[in-house]
């Protein structure tokens, strides 16, 4: 992962080193004070460009992929507010859903999951979230 500032902005951009980043023009993720706003995020293996065959096992990916541009953003999936996910097959809702009870449930963030076609081939999951830094161990103000 690789952070930059925007200049005089406040934000900086994260980027995760996908080749989809550079030719789209987008960051991983976009820190704008404590918020933290990460783009949709496929289960590939950026170093080999390989995708794993089930869709449990790409949310597992997009979700470490996630997990490490929270951590440059100084968060965790736990500070993870809202998930939207995309699936391109509804048969593997169930599954995507018991990954990311396992990886997210203990926070339980709003979710949003739509079936849809991906734009990338060989993508059965994406996933896009949204987070705020929190001070852990002190309960947000209600």
């Amino acid at each position: 992962m690789k952070t930059t500032n925007a200049p005089g902005a406040g934000r900086r951009f994260i980027q995760s080193g996908s080749r989809w980043e550079e030719l789209a023009g987008y960051s991983r993720a976009v820190v704008d004070g404590d918020d933290i706003l990460v783009s949709g995020t496929i289960g590939q293996d950026f170093a080999s460009g390989q995708f794993p065959p089930s869709a449990s096992a790409q949310c597992e990916l997009a979700l470490d992929t996630i997990e490490a541009a929270l951590a440059q953003a100084q968060a965790t999936l736990a500070d993870v507010l809202r998930v939207r996910v995309y699936l391109a097959d509804r048969a593997d809702v169930l599954a995507v859903s018991q990954v990311l009870r396992r990886r997210l449930g203990h926070n339980r963030p709003a979710n949003t999951t739509l079936c849809c076609a991906l734009a990338v081939e060989g993508a059965k999951v994406e996933l896009e979230v949204s987070a705020r830094r929190q001070r852990h161990g002190t309960p947000p103000a209600v």
